[in-house]
């Protein structure tokens, strides 16, 4: 394998590490082939948003196994997943299954091109939207953490139909929107960064590209993979109070198995194949194994609409990281949305890609690897958000916070 892994960031380069190796999980705690015990606030990037091994959520897989894993055909557990999400998810009236993060972008973007009839896209420097070619252009998360701002291998004259912009800069944005407005099919963001660390957007900011793509009849695509199902039951557009004509989701559709969607505007969505002239598809789409874990989770997320708890927990922790730096003179800024969260070590929270490579890279890696020696599993890179679960509890959290106490005392 490139690198002994099979997703750059795992590599663990970024901070001079090597990768670790997991075996097993449980609620908040990680277990790797050396036996050893992390707290986790990865969660597989999300999706692990009521821990992990739900009882639920295995339940239903094993069921799905005894009854087939693989059919290339439609399910009801498909329809089922579809209802969930339209129902927490209101700008959703029409979804289609895929397999993942990247597949449901890259399709957003095939579609609005071809219900616009034009081609260039506007994104957003840092906002990482996977790996299609069409979006590979001044993206964060992995990109960002291996010094690679464009990568070899996308064609220029694709490249050169995908602008990128300052994040949260409106004055930059309306420039760069006036100049090819005639032929900009959509606008993609992540209303909530987690690609470059974790960076809200400015609702302002939101508002601006909902109302400058509807008066030009271009397609506002929200890249909700990493906010979806996290940040709130609808995700950022529902705390932004926002609808946007697309909405990119992940792999928590799935319970952490890989899958993810896309969806929005029936208008939009009905010109998809067999309805319409646009072409996507997939063998595996809507596979019963992720649609039966997703069932199950999102259905128990509806059920316990565990996000103000989870908030709490995350301004718990932060809270108590906040302290100890503040005491030991450290610059640490923190933020959090419901069980998605982030911290820097500055003296001002970012609000943009420039202002998150400013920070005090020497001191995150010195911080990362020693939580990782007491059995602390926070990102491997700054350009990477953190998530909760409703498995950490208090007492989980305060031996965190001693631990990170011991961490800082010790000098690093």
């Amino acid at each position: 394998m490139p690198g002994g892994v099979n997703s750059p960031v795992r590599a663990f380069k970024n901070i001079g590490g090597s990768p670790i190796f997991f075996k097993s999980a449980k609620g908040a705690f990680l277990y790797d082939e050396d036996h050893n015990e992390y707290v986790d606030f990865i969660g597989s990037w999300g999706p692990m948003i009521m821990g992990h091994t739900h009882p639920k959520v295995v339940a239903a897989v094993n069921k799905q196994i005894e009854a087939g894993t693989s059919f290339g055909a439609p399910t009801k557990l498909e329809s089922s997943v579809a209802k969930l999400i339209k129902q927490c998810v209101p700008s959703i009236e029409k979804i289609r299954m895929v397999n993942s993060g990247t597949e449901a972008t890259m399709s957003c973007i095939r579609l609005a091109r071809g219900c616009t009839g034009k081609n260039k896209i506007i994104k957003f420097t840092g906002c990482y939207h996977g790996h299609a070619d069409s979006l590979l252009v001044k993206a964060g998360s992995g990109v960002s953490t291996f010094g690679l701002p464009d990568s070899p291998g996308v064609p220029a004259e694709l490249a050169s139909l995908t602008i990128s912009c300052p994040y949260n800069d409106k004055e930059h944005f309306l420039r760069v929107f006036d100049e090819v407005k005639s032929d900009l099919a959509a606008i993609i963001i992540e209303p909530v960064a987690g690609n470059m660390g974790f960076v809200p957007a400015d609702k302002s900011f939101l508002e601006l590209l909902r109302e400058v793509s509807s008066q030009n009849n271009s397609i506002l695509i929200f890249d909700e993979v990493m906010s979806g199902f996290r940040v709130s039951l609808g995700g950022a557009q529902e705390l932004y109070d926002i609808k946007p004509d697309l909405t990119a989701l992940g792999k928590v559709i799935g319970a952490g198995l890989p899958v993810g969607a896309f969806g929005g505007r029936s208008d939009l969505m009905d010109q998809l194949a067999p309805e319409g002239p646009i072409y996507q598809a997939g063998t595996l789409s809507g596979n019963p194994l992720a649609m039966a874990a997703g069932e199950a989770l999102l259905a128990e997320l509806i059920k316990t609409d565990p996000y103000k708890s989870l908030e709490m927990k995350a301004s718990y922790l932060l809270d108590g990281m906040a302290k100890i730096m503040d005491v030991n003179n450290i610059d640490f800024v923190k933020n959090q949305m419901g069980g998605m969260f982030g911290f820097f070590f500055t003296s001002e929270m970012p609000n943009n890609f420039d202002d998150v490579v400013a920070t005090n890279d020497s001191m995150f890696i010195k911080f990362l690897n020693s939580c990782l020696a007491n059995g602390i599993y926070f990102a491997p890179s700054k350009y990477e958000a953190g998530f909760i679960s409703t498995q950490h509890d208090e007492n989980i959290l305060n031996m965190v916070l001693q631990k990170i106490e011991l961490v800082i005392k010790e000098g690093l």
